[in-house]
């Protein structure tokens, strides 16, 4: 109560937008926030702000029912510090959390250490029935999940050779992956529209590049031979081929490089990156000058 008068006087106000599973809410969700002035939206175990993912690991790419549970209601202590300390630094006056239900927003605002909900929307109050059935349609037909992000698609093309002979290969179109794939899982994630500005598109030159800087950052000895970059129906797939020097920790290093690149792609672009493979094609015994 006292930390919610605190918030309160700081003028923190926190929504609401809640609806079952499927119905809609996070396709919705920036309409809201437009609608209501509201700064950042919590979806998932995301952290949004001006259509951009601060922080925080989606739900939505969680195998099991339950792994997705906990990662929506901020169950791992490390990533709930790093959203609050996201929060805090930011300076903000609204808030926007997504639930199914008013119990889980209360625990998701507590985790947070956000004020309880001042105003609850429901989903049947912006959306009609119609739309309702049809969101939950896709979801049980197509498998389709949404993150409030605008769409950004990676462009086909062929690149010159710009950092020591990398050659980006595209294996396969989305579209050509779902006309014949005879089942749809639920992991595909799409992007709403929210104008008709036309489409963002980001070359695979562009992407390769954001992936060597990400390995620069991370250790500059390591060394790109080679960047792939293939989709499907649930995200880009990255395979990246590295030359290593000699004393590298492969196993937990290698862990934490797939991470950053993930994170930071995802972060700054709003591509979903559904996995990154790395292969260490050479050791090498002395670290490049």
């Amino acid at each position: 109560m006292f930390r919610d008068m605190y918030l309160f006087l700081k003028g923190i106000k926190t929504y609401a937008l809640i609806g079952e599973s499927g119905t809609g809410k996070s396709f919705r969700a920036m309409l809201v926030a437009q609608k209501y002035g509201i700064d950042f939206i919590v979806d998932d175990g995301l952290l949004i702000r001006d259509n951009r993912i601060l922080a925080g690991h989606s739900a939505k790419k969680e195998k099991t029912f339950m792994a997705a549970i906990k990662v929506a209601l901020f169950d791992d202590k490390e990533r709930r510090n790093e959203i609050i300390k996201c929060l805090q630094a930011e300076r903000f006056h609204k808030i926007l959390i997504l639930g199914t239900s008013e119990k889980m927003i209360n625990k998701i605002a507590a985790r947070l250490e956000l004020p309880a909900p001042q105003r609850i929307i429901h989903i049947e109050d912006i959306a009609s029935q119609e739309d309702i059935e049809k969101a939950v349609r896709t979801r049980k037909i197509e498998g389709k999940h949404v993150i409030p992000v605008p769409a950004i698609e990676v462009k086909h093309n062929y690149p010159q050779i710009f950092y020591n002979a990398i050659r980006i290969f595209r294996i396969r179109r989305l579209q050509e992956i779902l006309e014949k794939t005879p089942q749809l899982h639920e992991k595909s994630v799409v992007r709403p529209e929210y104008s008709k500005r036309g489409k963002v598109l980001i070359s695979e030159p562009a992407l390769s590049q954001m992936v060597i800087h990400c390995v620069d950052e991370f250790n500059e000895q390591i060394l790109i031979t080679k960047i792939s970059v293939k989709d499907d129906k649930a995200g880009y797939r990255l395979v990246i081929t590295i030359d290593v020097p000699f004393g590298l920790q492969l196993g937990g290093d290698m862990q934490e490089l797939q991470q950053y690149i993930i994170d930071n792609i995802e972060r700054y672009t709003g591509i979903l990156i559904e996995e990154v493979n790395i292969i260490i094609n050479k050791i090498r015994e002395e670290q490049a000058k």
